[in-house]
């Protein structure tokens, strides 16, 4: 049954009022539509009423026959006022008794109105407009984060981990060994501090998670807090600031009072970047609502003693717009980065996520771990929960392997666009695209094997070729970067073979080719002619963004030297992939014309392609 909430009541308030009025007012209409009084003072005046009767306002008149007989008739009339009707009236009715001429009347007193009787109706509805009013803003204030009433606008809107069945712990974290035996010793300290108190240790009093986002950080505050047994009190960055003066700061205040109050505890400030960037960035100045914030947060963090049970913990995946006074020990003592999982960390996040799904034989986690490199735990996730989904409109029992492997290409590039309208040439351009790319990949020795080339368009793109990693790598070589350009360039390089023209199809691929080509240059220092030099500067002014504050710490001269380094690298990867395309032109028409007729190859056909070119089965691809 549905809880009737003090908005329901209201409703029903204001709805009851508005019947009650509108019920008025259409009993008004009705007295106006029926006989006038002025009629009632005629029969008086014509001397016809014989007895009259006044009950509950309603006027009941006997009156004599017109033409002198016996015979009598009787007139109603319900009154408005019957105050008005005694002032207007009983001096005509007491001559008239006098007189003989009204024989009697019943006319007892008390039976009019109170005074007040015509203003229940207004009163009501004004009434009920103001509870209606006060409810609305109750909730709109307590939507706002926080309980309503001025009182209460600058108390912290911490939220806890009460409303959890279950709580965290390390066993719900996969694929992050390392960080979790760092915050161990966080947890054997809450729970029992005496043992290193004892010993004259200090606990730090404050952890910084940085890392990229979904890797899940704030899942392993959480677990901290669930293997500790402490309380929790979680709170946003933006939900310190304000628009009023002095809000984020008692904010900040009340927080570290409820971590006192509730101590031992953890403070979890999520996305600490939206108030703890770098003062004096800005054209705020120094009474800035959210450098004044921050410089609360400092002088607290400096209060929160270790003897008083309370760790502070934050995450942010922005570590290089903090502020350093809140990144120097005593405040935040400890950095703990949170990166991407490896092929080991996904396998183990996968079976998490999987416990409660049912998977078919043909699924093999280890093979998804290693088909996902560079894929973050919130990206995992999401690629079982696409997979489950998939699944559900299939109505099948089980996720399979295909299910995951098309829910790892949604997850990549978006659903397929099979519905979309291509053009013969269109779909002969993209076949050779994605043959180009899928050749030059094979011979170039770093690159990653081919998995799937597809016409099929999705997202933005007309096509896709996949290749999927053997290995998680940390660090990529020169010659590995110098072959990626060239895999970048292979479309271009087909187009340019076999059309004799070229398209706009390429535009993100030599979009990624000169990033990566200027990064070697500028960044990684891989020229000859220029040196390890790192060509520019990473220490962007944060107020006003990266693409507007990008220092330049290098000559114009020096300049035309990164222009032509950059071009001379595409240059010679263009030059490799055309040698490569014209050399396996036999092999790049076969995989072409099998787009062309199957929209998808995979990796085993592909391969056949190279191993055994004149097989039967492809002859019909061949020239």
């Amino acid at each position: 049954m549905r809880r009737i909430t003090p908005r329901d009541i209201a409703l029903y308030a204001l709805l009851f009022a508005v019947v009650f009025y509108a019920v008025s007012f259409l009993q008004r209409a009705d007295w106006e539509d029926g006989p006038d009084y002025s009629q009632i003072r005629t029969y008086f005046a014509q001397e016809r009423v014989e007895y009259f009767t006044l009950k509950d306002n309603v006027l009941t008149l006997t009156l004599r026959d017109e033409n002198g007989s016996d015979k009598t008739s009787t007139f109603t009339y319900e009154l408005a006022r019957t105050d008005f009707f005694y002032d207007d009236m009983h001096q005509l009715i007491d001559q008239q008794l006098s007189d003989g001429i009204l024989k009697g009347y019943d006319y007892p007193p008390g039976i009019e109105n109170a005074w007040w009787y015509s203003l229940v109706g207004p009163v009501l509805m004004v009434a009920a407009a103001g509870v209606f009013l006060f409810v609305i803003f109750r909730q709109r204030a307590a939507a706002s984060g926080g309980p309503p009433g001025a009182n209460h606008f600058g108390h912290a809107r911490t939220r806890t981990l009460s409303d959890q069945s279950k709580p965290v712990t390390f066993d719900d974290v996969a694929g992050a060994e390392e960080e979790k035996g760092e915050l161990q010793e966080i947890v054997e300290f809450l729970r029992d501090p005496e043992r290193f108190t004892a010993l004259g240790a200090r606990i730090p009093k404050g952890v910084l998670l940085v890392g990229p986002p979904g890797t899940g950080k704030t899942l392993i505050a959480k677990a901290v807090a669930g293997e500790a047994g402490v309380h929790f009190l979680s709170i946003s960055g933006s939900d310190f600031v304000e628009l009023y003066v002095g809000v984020g700061a008692s904010r900040v205040r009340d927080l570290f009072e409820q971590a006192k109050k509730e101590a031992p505890a953890i403070v979890f400030i999520d996305e600490i970047d939206a108030v703890g960037r770098r003062r004096g960035a800005g054209l705020g100045g120094g009474h800035d609502e959210r450098e004044q914030t921050l410089n609360q947060l400092l002088v607290e963090m400096d209060g929160f003693g270790s003897n008083e049970g309370g760790i502070v913990l934050a995450a942010t995946n922005r570590q290089d717009i903090l502020d350093p006074a809140l990144l120097r020990p005593g405040r935040f003592d400890r950095q703990i980065y949170v990166g991407l999982p490896d092929i080991r960390g996904r396998e183990a996040i996968l079976k998490v996520h999987a416990k409660r799904k049912p998977l078919a034989e043909d699924v093999s986690l280890t093979q998804v771990a290693q088909a996902t490199a560079g894929f973050t735990g919130a990206d995992l996730a999401n690629l079982l929960n696409e997979a489950a989904l998939l699944a559900a409109r299939q109505h099948s029992q089980f996720i399979t392997a295909a299910h995951l492997h098309e829910a790892m290409l949604k997850v990549i590039a978006g659903p397929e666009k099979k519905s979309r309208v291509v053009t013969d040439h269109a779909r002969r351009l993209t076949a050779y695209h994605e043959a180009g790319h899928a050749v030059v990949i094979h011979q170039l020795p770093t690159q990653d094997p081919v998995h799937q080339i597809t016409i099929i368009p999705r997202g933005p793109a007309g096509g896709m070729t996949i290749s999927l990693p053997t290995e998680d790598k940390a660090y990529l070589s020169k010659k590995e970067l110098e072959e990626r350009i060239a895999v970048c360039l292979g479309g271009r390089v087909a187009e340019e073979l076999v059309l004799r023209d070229v398209s706009t199809g390429a535009s993100s691929d030599i979009q990624k080719a000169s990033e990566l080509a200027r990064a070697m240059v500028t960044k990684y220092g891989m020229s000859e002619k220029l040196g390890a030099i790192a060509y520019g500067s990473e220490s962007d002014e944060i107020f006003l963004g990266r693409s507007m504050a990008q220092a330049r710490t290098y000559s114009e001269e020096v300049a035309a030297q990164i222009d032509q380094e950059v071009k001379h690298i595409i240059e010679q990867a263009h030059a490799r992939c055309r040698d490569i395309l014209t050399q396996h032109r036999h092999e790049l028409d076969i995989t072409a014309r099998y787009l062309l007729d199957h929209e998808t190859m995979d990796a085993q056909t592909f391969d056949h392609v190279f191993t055994q070119p004149d097989d039967p089965e492809l002859a019909g691809y061949q020239a």
